[in-house]
């Protein structure tokens, strides 16, 4: 884009494409730069805080509950706004990509939401990001199709028959280098929600909706306090009434458990509740306490499940926490893709994913996650023999649940061993979809399961943590470099043979274990692996 057809101090250097100058306009350029110069020194203040905290936590600190919102937790008159229209009843949602394919097929699915998701379930290219906001707004004006070699062809249900569009923009940590803001990069977070705000969110309301957001990786109720002052600006500067933005944030860091009261207060006039993500909090807690001995070792991450005590303890806060104050509670995801072929796939999955939706709507979960539009009937179903007519169970309050900071931390507890085929798996898993990621594609079906960027965290992760803790597999082997090593090569020959050579070639697989490997065997816990991803990105 040439300098006279951007605002003053904004660059361009992506690509334009056909369609990309309808998206990247004077208009969105200008709030974007304003909410660049006014925030971005905030953003990145917060995120040095995170890397103080994470100097604490390997100096022997540890995560508690903060005395000085204490206030804020014991002041029982607050709560958070009713739910916005569209979100009252979220008893299955779906998420996903925001390719045209995704978007017809999420918006199809009878999920009362779609996450339609610019973050793990995306790749930052450059033609991902603005490709996708051109999706969502021909979806929005009903002009989507999309039609499949072989001639087979996709277009939207009528109106009233689709779900609810809930956008999930980056994380703090991530920029988007391909706009600058007076010579800086701008943040991918406050990129993503401009274009999504300007061009959709007055078609949103139009149609008795409004611009929705899914909120991700915040660590502390002073990114939430960010995220609030974000949206009260955007919304003055574009002429929008205060608090139709609405947020559910993802509580899927180990800090933002011990703060999810105070991140509720912060944006209690746009919020609309929290998430229960399992891995990327999974990976948090490694990153905070990886380097702090065995009593943080976690077994194989199959195994870690919602009923480990740790987790049980995080989830009932949740749902206490977010009832409490008016706020939905949604349960994980369940990441299962039905096979094709193998029907005793199917049946075990089903039963695994029907277990462990029971027990969320049980728990007082108003909803939860799938990855496959096959998988909403099942939790649609789940949720309405709970639910019944009820569009939600805010009115189940959880009086009974005081979860202590010692039940969060108490990782040791945790049933499982680590295993020769956890390694295995974590490594495959790992390098199959960083391969995939370094192409584009974000949301990557490998063994019958939808995955996506947290899973490539917590595979990677774990293997740093075992290998910096000697870890002893169950069969007596120690976890060494020169172990990682052989199995990584090992599963990339069972690739090669499975794909062929061809494939493997154009894959991108060698690459996909140069970045595995530079993470996983580095001296240093990397913060986050979409970073040094992203800088092998055009």
């Amino acid at each position: 884009m040439s300098v006279q057809s951007a605002p003053e101090g904004v660059e361009v250097r992506g690509e334009i494409r056909d369609g990309f100058e309808s998206i990247l306009t004077l208009d969105a350029l200008g709030l974007l730069a304003d909410l660049h110069r006014r925030f971005n020194a905030r953003r990145l203040g917060l995120l040095q805080a995170r890397h103080r905290r994470q100097a604490y936590l390997d100096g022997g600190g540890m995560l508690d509950f903060l005395p000085e919102t204490a206030g804020i937790r014991k002041d029982t008159s607050w709560k958070v706004a009713p739910p916005a229209p569209g979100l009252a009843d979220r008893r299955a949602e779906i998420t996903g990509p925001t390719d045209a394919k995704m978007t017809i097929n999420a918006l199809n699915s009878g999920a009362k939401v779609w996450l339609a998701d610019f973050e793990d379930a995306n790749t930052p290219l450059w033609e991902n990001m603005v490709s996708g906001q051109l999706n969502l707004r021909a979806a929005l004006d009903r002009t989507i199709d999309f039609t499949v070699e072989g001639g087979k062809s996709y277009a939207l249900k009528p109106a009233t028959e689709l779900s609810t569009i809930v956008v999930r923009p980056r994380g703090w940590h991530l920029p988007e280098k391909h706009v600058l803001v007076d010579g800086e990069e701008v943040s991918g977070s406050l990129f993503d929600f401009t274009m999504y705000l300007v061009h959709c969110g007055q078609r949103q309301i139009d149609a008795g909706k409004g611009p929705y957001f899914y909120l991700p990786k915040m660590e502390s109720h002073l990114e939430a306090r960010l995220w609030n002052e974000v949206f009260v600006h955007a919304q003055g500067a574009l002429g929008i009434p205060q608090g139709t933005i609405r947020a559910t944030v993802l509580i899927e860091t180990f800090p933002a458990a011990f703060e999810m009261e105070e991140i509720l207060y912060e944006l209690r006039e746009h919020s609309s509740g929290c998430n229960a993500g399992r891995w990327d909090y999974l990976f948090s807690v490694i990153k905070c306490f990886g380097r702090r001995g065995k009593d943080f070792v976690l077994p194989d991450r199959n195994s870690v499940t919602m009923t480990a005590p740790f987790m049980r303890a995080y989830t009932e806060l949740l749902v206490s926490t977010c009832h409490r104050r008016g706020a939905h509670a949604i349960g994980g995801m369940a990441a299962f893709i039905p096979s094709r072929k193998d029907e005793e796939v199917n049946a075990n999955a089903t039963k695994k994913v029907t277990e462990d939706k029971t027990r969320e709507a049980g728990d007082g979960f108003d909803g939860s996650w799938v990855a496959h539009p096959d998988m909403v009937g099942l939790c649609t179903e789940v949720f309405t023999k709970v639910l019944g007519e009820r569009p939600n169970q805010l009115d189940k309050v959880r009086d009974d649940v005081h979860v202590t900071a010692e039940q969060l931390l108490d990782i040791k507890s945790t049933p499982g061993e680590a295993t020769e085929a956890g390694l295995r798996n974590a490594v495959s898993v790992g390098i199959q979809y960083l391969s995939a990621w370094l192409r584009g594609q974000g949301a990557v079906a490998i063994f019958n399961l939808m995955e996506d960027a947290a899973t490539a965290e917590i595979s990677r992760t774990q293997v740093w943590q075992w290998l910096h803790n000697d870890v002893q597999l169950s069969d007596g082997q120690t976890v060494t470099p020169g172990l990682v090593e052989k199995v990584v090569d090992e599963e990339l020959a069972k690739i090669k043979n499975t794909v062929g050579e061809q494939a493997y070639a154009d894959g991108g697989y060698e690459q996909g274990r140069s970045l595995f490997t530079e993470v996983a065997l580095g001296a240093d816990l990397s913060e986050f692996l979409t970073l040094p991803a992203y800088a092998r990105m055009p």
